[in-house]
């Protein structure tokens, strides 16, 4: 494997001194400190592993635990939660520290004034462990991490308060560990970190989230200081004592727009757009929860504030991506547009998204926008023409768009490479690089030609984008991955872009010698957000050109986030014509499946049509993507770990509270609600749920879908200890004060449950629903406040309780694995053509039912699966997981292992019981 770092680029510490720690089998590779990075997406300065698969890891920690875990150092509970701190809490710290070092020139004390009360909490957890180190007596990788992120901060020890001592004794025997002493001596060598000043220089100082309102955390909560639970105070519980008992009259009075929605003077009005999917595929669970399910959560939120709100998506149907499904499935453009178009808006229904409107680009409302917004540009001299070489089928009699084109990757020599991307290396190709390439329409060898195109002078309109991204940043709420891709692409210099393509399906040209163009997608898609609402309403500009009463946000995965936060606004500011601009960038980072990636092209994944196919019902999907939701991280989607959530967080947590809130009414007080008289004990529980809920409501403002969830997990948790600790089923058969302290228990559980049916709303509306039929709760109580209310009071009748989840079982969730899994290790090793149906161009001349011994592909793609499956059984054993889950999952490795030895030629080795070993 080869670790790329960069001299001066303080990251690149913890992951040298992680693989020196680990003695990690890498091969170094120094970059410029300013060379641009193998990813877009990644800051030039940060490391990157390549793996011997191809596979590329950008995160830092994840780096230094991918060394530790490759020996076999299972990471602990501990050690894990040190891990996030470091990230969340330290990292932003520290990078403000040294951006005062290096730039202002602060020193000493002065200079880690923002590290103050973290490395107090290392000094208290040092201490009241009394371990030598963060995580146990011996060094892990939360010692290398966190050591790695202080020690350019912290080298000059004088910085360290005096007072630490039990820190500058970790801090000191860290330093002198010959793998962190080698990476220092490495990385920041003067010249380096000069280098490294002068790229800070050019940046806006590191912003801490209590600094500034543009940071998008938000403030700390009590729930989230670092220690014991918050210590609630005499005042919070009398203010939610208070909020209790003014009832359902406390409530927000519940509005409804009229339709079509409009802006609404003197209302926030909240325009919501989820990135138009590709309708030439189905979408998979990657786009469900990168766009219209976090999209239509907030927008379900914001109408439960009564914000008016609308929101709109639909499909984007013009490109070259249309052309090329139509030509696979013999169909038109057209007709490819209308399957499609009805199979993503049955998908959609049956994942319960509310949109207002779910349209389509190919419609005359999109020429004619897209055309006007053209001729603009044109007019204000934002366009330019050039010629570009471009391949051309002689045989087809046509230019070919990048997808038209297949070759050899000139990166990494895949040949099935597409002419504007590599599916193997992940790396953006200009067609004519291709090596040998093919017409996928013809098969025939391509010609390089030159072409005439236009572009938009991106470069020009600079000066109108740099101080409206500004503004945006300052006020609005852009997710970190966001704002630094924009400013990767501002850094690195903008250049003219082309909006034209060599095609037939798309939106035409309006301009003489260029009429048999169209536009192209990334200059036409965007536009079809202003389509699609004026096909929704004739009234669509008072959304669109009108950013003084309008706030727009954008949810998309991080790969769009240049089109939207550069291309897209460059275009309407070009166009100037007091458009709406986006006030809130949300991108998501990418959702897995289970140890590889989602692929329409290659077909890896569960796809929304299959999902109705599972027997799965549609919100414990959106559950579990919601819960996952690859908010600052990419995720993983795993069966096993579905099943554990279904089991435990819904189940044995959120249903079982419900439900026996529910039931005790109905058993013991005849489906009444009966009369509450509260102890100090109940005070401080509507207190501690009111902390919840108003944290719940900081989040969800903040856009920060996958947190706020754990607020609507963490009231259910609070439920059931304290129906535990009250049981109430005991107390009912007791005197007059246990009869009354179960009605009071009772009472206050089942409106616990009331809350959280609202507030489980925007998660899982179809839940949400039957709490409200069951509960009988009134539709005006279907309204967000931030306060913990009565809404069910004595004599409030109920309905019918049943219970809300079902347990999925292991032997139902292994069987839908292997469905949508693709081939197992074992079939490759017994049957290859089974499961696998290669091009008929790489077949062999005759079946193969077993492959013979040292076949290196074979022995390959085993090796890979077994360090998989490692990982993945150590995981397990870390988060603590049920033996017969585990044992089920070290059986399969074990297997793994054995086919491994058959192809490599070996003696399967017999496992040794644990024990002593027979010398």
């Amino acid at each position: 494997m080869r670790l790329r770092v960069a001299a001066g680029g303080p990251a690149a510490l913890k992951v040298l001194a992680a693989a020196g720690a680990a003695g990690a089998p890498v091969r170094l590779v120094w970059d410029g400190l300013l060379e641009r990075p193998l990813s877009p997406l990644s800051l030039p300065w940060m490391p990157t592993l390549e793996l011997d698969s191809g596979t590329v890891l950008f995160s830092p920690n994840a780096i230094c635990q991918f060394f530790f875990l490759a020996r076999g150092e299972d990471p602990t509970d501990l050690t894990n939660q040190w891990l996030e701190w470091e990230a969340t809490e330290l990292q932003p710290a520290a990078s403000a520290a040294l951006y005062a070092q290096l730039v202002h020139g602060k020193k000493g004390l002065e200079a880690v004034d923002a590290l103050g009360k973290l490395l107090a909490h290392i000094e208290q957890n040092l201490s009241r462990r009394g371990t030598a180190y963060l995580a146990g007596d011996t060094k892990s990788v939360a010692d290398v991490v966190v050591w790695g992120t202080l020690f350019p901060v912290l080298r000059d020890e004088t910085s360290l308060p005096s007072e630490l001592q039990v820190l500058r004794t970790w801090f000191q025997s860290m330093t002198l560990l010959e793998a962190c002493r080698k990476a220092a001596d490495s990385i920041l060598m003067p010249k380096a970190l000069l280098e490294f000043k002068s790229y800070l220089q050019k940046q806006p100082p590191p912003c801490l989230a209590t600094e500034s309102a543009t940071s998008n955390e938000p403030e700390p909560s009590p729930q989230e200081e670092e220690g014991s639970e918050h210590a609630l105070t005499e005042e919070e519980i009398t203010a939610a004592v208070d909020a209790w008992a003014c009832g359902v009259a406390a409530l927000p009075k519940l509005w409804q727009p009229q339709k079509p929605v409009l802006p609404v003077e003197g209302r926030r009005n909240v325009l919501i757009t989820s990135a138009l999917p590709y309708v030439n595929n189905v979408p998979h669970l990657g786009n469900i929860i990168g766009c219209v399910l976090s999209a239509d959560t907030f927008a379900r939120y914001c109408r439960l504030r009564n914000w008016n709100t609308l929101y709109v998506c639909g499909t984007d149907e013009y490109g070259t991506a249309t052309e090329t499904k139509a030509v696979e499935e013999g169909l038109t453009p057209q007709e490819i547009c209308n399957k499609y178009n009805a199979i993503h808006a049955d998908i959609y229904r049956w994942f319960n998204i509310s949109f207002d409107y779910f349209g389509r680009t190919t419609t005359p409302y999109q020429t004619t926008i897209a055309q006007d917004i053209f001729q603009r540009l044109l007019t204000h001299g934002f366009l330019q023409q050039d010629t570009v070489e471009q391949l051309r089928c002689e045989d087809c009699q046509r230019f070919l768009a990048d997808r038209f084109v297949e070759g050899t990757c000139p990166f990494c020599s895949y040949e099935e490479a597409r002419g504007d991307q590599c599916d193997k290396c992940g790396k953006l190709i200009n067609a004519v690089e291709l090596k040998n390439p093919q017409c996928k329409l013809c098969r025939g060898i391509p010609v390089v030609k030159p072409t005439q195109h236009l572009f938009l002078d991106l470069p020009k309109l600079e000066e109108r984008l740099a101080p409206w991204l500004e503004q945006s940043w300052a006020t609005g709420d852009w997710t970190a991955n966001a704002r630094y891709i924009t400013r990767s692409w501002i850094r690195d210099g903008l250049k003219p872009r082309c909006i034209t393509r060599d095609l037939k399906w798309g939106t035409p040209v309006p301009l003489d010698g260029f009429r048999d163009k169209v536009f192209y997608v990334w200059f036409d898609a965007p536009i079809g957000y202003l389509s699609i609402t004026a096909n929704y309403t004739d009234q669509w500009e008072r959304w669109w050109k009108n950013p003084q009463q309008v706030e727009l946000y954008n949810f998309m995965a991080k790969d769009n986030v240049p089109f939207h936060s550069v291309i897209f606004p460059c275009s309407l500011l070009g166009a100037d014509d007091n458009y709406t601009l986006v006030n809130h960038l949300i991108a998501t980072e990418y959702l897995n499946y289970e140890d590889g990636k989602f692929s329409k092209s290659r077909g890896v994944g569960v796809f929304g049509d299959m999902a109705k196919d599972t027997g799965i019902p549609a919100d414990i999907w959106r559950f579990y993507l919601l819960y996952l939701r690859p908010e600052g991280q990419d995720s993983a989607f795993s069966w096993s770990d579905l099943m554990l959530k279904n089991n435990s967080e819904l189940l044995n947590n959120l249903g079982n509270f419900i439900n026996r809130a529910g039931m005790f009414v109905c058993k013991f007080f005849g489906g009444t609600v009966p009369n509450m008289v509260l102890t100090p004990d109940d005070k401080r529980l509507l207190a501690r749920v009111t902390l919840e809920l108003r944290q719940y409501h900081q989040l969800l403002e903040k856009v920060r879908i996958r947190d706020a969830l754990r607020c609507i997990l963490s009231i259910s948790r609070h439920g059931n200890q304290y129906i535990q600790v009250n049981e109430p089923w005991k107390r009912i058969k007791g005197d007059e004060k246990d009869r009354q302290r179960a009605g009071t228990v009772t009472g206050v559980a089942v409106n616990m449950a009331s809350m959280l049916a609202v507030l489980l709303q925007p998660y899982m509306p179809g839940i949400s629903l039957a709490i409200q039929r069951q509960l009988c709760i009134p539709p005006d109580c279907f309204v967000l406040s931030h306060n913990f209310t009565c809404t069910l009071p004595p004599g409030h009748r109920v309905g019918t309780v049943s219970p809300l989840f079902q347990k999925l079982e292991n032997d139902q969730v292994e069987a839908l694995r292997k469905r949508f899994g693709g081939g197992q290790p074992e079939d490759l090793a017994v049957e290859p053509q089974a499961k696998q149906t290669p091009p008929a161009s790489e077949r062999p001349p005759a079946p193969v039912t077993l492959v013979a011994p040292g076949d290196p592909q074979l022995i390959q793609a085993l090796t890979e699966e077994v360090a998989k499956q490692g990982n993945h059984v150590r995981q397990l054993k870390a988060n603590k997981a049920e033996k017969a889950q585990v044992d089920m999952e070290v059986a399969k490795l074990l297997e793994l292992k054995k086919q491994l030895a058959l192809a490599e030629g070996k003696s399967p080795e017999v496992p040794v019981p644990k024990g002593k070993r027979k010398k």
